[in-house]
């Protein structure tokens, strides 16, 4: 599992077995979870683990309540089943989070959408025609510093994410400046605003950006302004940690080395390599939470909601937020933010327009040979289905 779940190039997990194996499992302390139920939910979910990934949680939040369940392992070896409320990396979903501060920023008169970023950060050398609003909707042109990918097949290579390089070197830890630095080392893919593709740097760019306006760290502003006001209790910025808190289940990479297939299991890993852009840890409960507040516009004021979910460009990217259109018979637009770290685990999260009906989850690799780039697509067009499209 490479990178992101949402860019062209970097995708993640997905199909049904017995019911027995089905049951949704309330979480503790969520009174709310409704156990045995949402038939269509489950099959869905059992579905990932069926196409050979390792295991899923899941929790749908909707008007008949919340209910969560999980399927597969928590560890390759064990029968035990993934926790309900684990945590994981949750990968380019942090960029939601941070899209998120950069706009309370906007809105408090710190920061300007379309002001040069170059402005706020001298010391770079940024081109001056890149602005926020092109940090946060992907039209810099930057360099993505975890390598470019593109269309012809060409690969410009960047700090390595895959192999047995990736492996050797994943507690290896990066500055945010180191990243930024090394990127703007390499050619800009194209001149600001006239195009548009999916890259790291991008957010790693706007946590230097909330670091410089605010005179804190990117970890404190993201406590004040989003965890501790939200009560997400399960949610961490790690900086340099390299070990998940509390009960979670094991990711893994399988890769080819030198004509030896090798599975590493990638439950630690220092993520200071997506700085602002894919670093952070929470829990479907957390997500489903800050997801909620987020478009029921008890985070940002409605204006600047508005053009957080406006979509732009061939990716249909807003300001840190994709939009979705499910089609008339499944509720229409969702909004989304889905993502991975290199290696071993996926998030996904989505939301109404009101923040109503809510899906998180986490799907680990196991030791499977499966192409996540073609499996997880069809298994999560099933679970949105069953979560989006069924009235039961």
């Amino acid at each position: 599992m490479v990178v992101d779940m949402n860019s062209r190039v970097k995708r993640l997990l997905v199909a049904a077995v017995s019911m027995a194996v089905l049951a949704g499992t309330a979480a503790p302390g969520a009174a709310s979870a409704v156990p045995a139920a949402r038939p269509e939910v489950q099959a869905a979910m059992q579905g990932f683990v069926d196409a050979g990934f390792g295991g899923v949680q899941v929790r749908v939040h909707d008007k008949q309540g919340e209910w969560v369940g999980s399927a597969g392992v928590r560890k390759l070896g064990s029968s035990a089943k993934p926790p309900t409320d684990g945590s994981f990396w949750v990968g380019s979903v942090t960029k939601t989070v941070t899209a998120t501060v950069v706009l309370q920023l906007v809105a408090e008169g710190k920061v300007k959408l379309d002001a040069p970023v170059a402005g706020y950060l001298p010391r770079l050398g940024l081109d001056r025609r890149i602005t926020t609003r092109m940090l946060l909707q992907h039209t810099s042109g930057l360099f993505a510093y975890t390598g470019e990918y593109y269309d012809d097949g060409t690969v410009v290579p960047g700090i390595p994410v895959v192999g047995q390089e990736w492996v050797d070197n994943r507690f290896r830890r990066y500055t945010p400046e180191e990243l930024v630095r090394f990127a703007l080392s390499k050619p800009a893919r194209f001149a600001p605003g006239t195009d548009q593709n999916y890259s790291n740097t991008n957010y790693t760019v706007a946590l230097l950006l909330i670091e410089k306006v605010t005179g804190h760290s990117y970890a404190d502003e993201v406590g004040r302004r989003i965890i501790r006001p939200l009560g997400l209790t399960g949610t961490v910025v790690p900086g340099n940690r390299t070990q998940l808190p509390g009960p979670h289940a094991h990711g893994y990479y399988r890769y080819t080395d030198k004509g030896e297939t090798k599975v590493v299991d990638v439950s630690r890993m220092n993520l200071s390599l997506l700085a602002g852009a894919g670093d952070m840890i929470s829990t479907t409960k957390d997500l489903r939470t800050f997801i909620s507040a987020l478009m029921s516009g008890k985070l940002l004021p409605a204006p600047l909601l508005a053009q957080m979910r406006d979509p732009h460009g061939k990716l249909g990217y807003g300001l840190g937020l994709f939009v979705q259109d499910l089609g008339p018979t499944c509720g229409g637009i969702v909004y989304q933010h889905n993502g991975s770290p290199p290696a071993g685990y996926g998030a996904i999260m989505y939301s109404s327009p009101d923040g109503t009906k809510t899906l998180t989850a986490s799907v680990t690799m196991g030791d499977q040979d499966i192409n996540p780039a073609t499996e997880f697509p069809k298994a999560l067009t099933k679970l949105l289905t069953a979560t989006f499209c069924t009235t039961s």
